[in-house]
């Protein structure tokens, strides 16, 4: 944290007068900073990494990326506000992994209590979950319909449906989608449990298929098979990935 007390806050938010009305409830408390403001994801990933703020105040329903995605872009956040205009998803979520959740409209006696959190977290060196958070906030459905990847500043949005295949390199992870690679930080196993099983399947230990790009198998040698893809390309099967297909594809 900046100083002992002193709060440094971003604010994230697609609207501006939601934006306009927490500058001015902030300009009213003490030692605290309007860090900037952002008024998207993108802009929100690009911004904690210039000005190194205390503490988010960062929208959940956003275009383009939301709150949660935003969070699973920054490797260790800030201490968390979440703001909403709802609370019928995940208000245990945010008790549990948040700092504090604010429900719109925000009043100012409201965000002085979440601050006042805020500075308490940071005082204890307490840091936020930011994958529980997101396991726990998710939508009906557990998977993924898109993969994020930060590269420096900028973030690519794959949708799952455009992956051919994705590979292990040690704790990271290339994803093939047609003439595109983008490297993700994340290791193999982890992004496996996050995509749909009946779409994606592990065929080695260094790969994952989508079931849509599988052209055929053929046998390479005793127990052993090849994937062909419908571009061409030709991934290794294991045993175990071989009995997986057998399995899905019936």
């Amino acid at each position: 944290m900046s100083t002992a007390a002193f709060l440094r806050v971003l604010i994230v938010d697609d609207e501006e007068p939601a934006r306009t009305l927490l500058k001015e409830y902030l300009a009213q408390l003490p030692q605290v900073e309007v860090a900037g403001e952002c008024a998207n994801g993108f802009e929100a990933v690009k911004a904690v990494a210039e000005h190194r703020p205390d503490v988010l105040l960062l929208d959940i329903q956003m275009p383009k990326l939301s709150g949660f995605e935003v969070l699973e872009l920054l490797p260790g956040p800030p201490a968390v506000v979440f703001i909403t205009a709802h609370d019928e998803f995940a208000v245990r979520a945010f008790e549990a992994h948040a700092v504090d959740y604010l429900l719109k409209p925000v009043t100012p006696t409201r965000l002085a209590q979440a601050l006042a959190r805020a500075r308490a977290r940071l005082g204890a060196q307490a840091s936020l979950d930011a994958a529980a958070l997101h396991r726990a906030a998710r939508p009906a459905s557990p998977y993924r319909d898109r993969v994020l990847v930060r590269d420096g500043n900028a973030v690519h949005v794959l949708p799952a449906a455009a992956i051919d295949y994705i590979e292990a390199d040690d704790d990271t992870v290339i994803l093939h989608a047609g003439a595109e690679r983008h490297r993700k930080q994340q290791t193999l196993t982890a992004l496996e449990q996050q995509l749909d099983p009946r779409r994606f399947t592990r065929i080695h230990r260094t790969f994952i298929l989508n079931l849509e790009r599988l052209l055929r198998l053929e046998r390479y040698a005793k127990d052993s098979y090849v994937a062909i893809l419908r571009n061409g390309t030709r991934l290794p099967v294991s045993r175990a990935g071989y009995a997986r297909l057998r399995t899905l594809l019936g």
